[in-house]
C-alpha cells in the first residue's frame, strides 16, 4: 500500500467515482481521509497496517478492507462517526491509500492535486475529532500525535 496526499477540489462524487474505478481496477483497497483529521504520515500508515494484520487474522470490524482502514484511523468501530474523516463537499487536503499499482493513475486523478499535507497539523480539529482534553494531554509524556496513534492502536484491545 502506498499514500498519495494533495489537495482534493470539493468534487466529491466524481471522486468517490474515481475511487471506485481505481479500486476495482487494482483490486483495491482505496480509502481517502480528510487529512485535516491525520497527525501525519504515520497516522494513516499504522491505521493501515492494524487493519490489514486484523483481516488477515480475521479479525475484521467491517466487510469492505476500505472501510476498515477508516475504522482504524479513525480510531472508532462506528462507521458513521468514522466517515467524518472521509470527503465532503469542499476542497481540502486528503490522504488516500491505495495498492502500489494504483498511484499513477490516482496522481492522474482529476479530483486530485498531488502534493504535501502534513507541514501543520489542525491540532484543534484533531483534539475535537479524538476528544483530548487539555488534562489528558497534561498528564502525558507523548504528545498529541502519540495520543491519537494510542487510539488508533486500542482500537484492535476495544472489542
Amino acid at each position: 500500500m502506498a499514500i498519495v496526499t494533495g489537495r482534493f477540489d470539493g468534487h466529491r462524487d466524481r471522486a468517490l467515482d474515481s475511487i471506485a474505478a481505481i479500486d476495482d481496477a487494482h483490486d483495491g483497497p482505496v480509502q481517502a481521509i480528510d487529512a485535516r483529521y491525520l497527525v501525519g504520515r504515520e497516522h494513516l500508515t499504522r491505521a493501515v497496517e492494524l487493519a490489514e494484520r486484523e483481516r488477515a487474522a480475521g479479525d475484521a470490524i467491517a466487510r469492505d478492507p476500505a472501510v476498515e482502514i477508516l475504522l482504524y484511523a479513525a480510531g472508532r468501530r462506528q462507521i458513521d462517526r468514522a466517515l467524518e474523516m472521509g470527503l465532503d463537499s469542499e476542497a481540502h487536503d486528503v490522504a488516500v491509500v491505495a495498492p502500489e499499482a494504483a498511484i499513477e493513475t490516482l496522481r492522474a486523478a482529476d479530483w486530485l492535486d498531488p502534493g504535501p499535507v502534513f507541514e501543520a497539523i489542525d491540532r484543534e480539529r484533531v483534539r475535537s475529532y479524538f476528544e483530548i482534553s487539555d488534562s489528558e494531554l497534561a498528564a502525558t509524556r507523548g504528545d498529541l500525535t502519540d495520543l491519537v496513534l494510542e487510539r488508533v492502536a486500542l482500537l484492535v484491545v476495544d472489542r
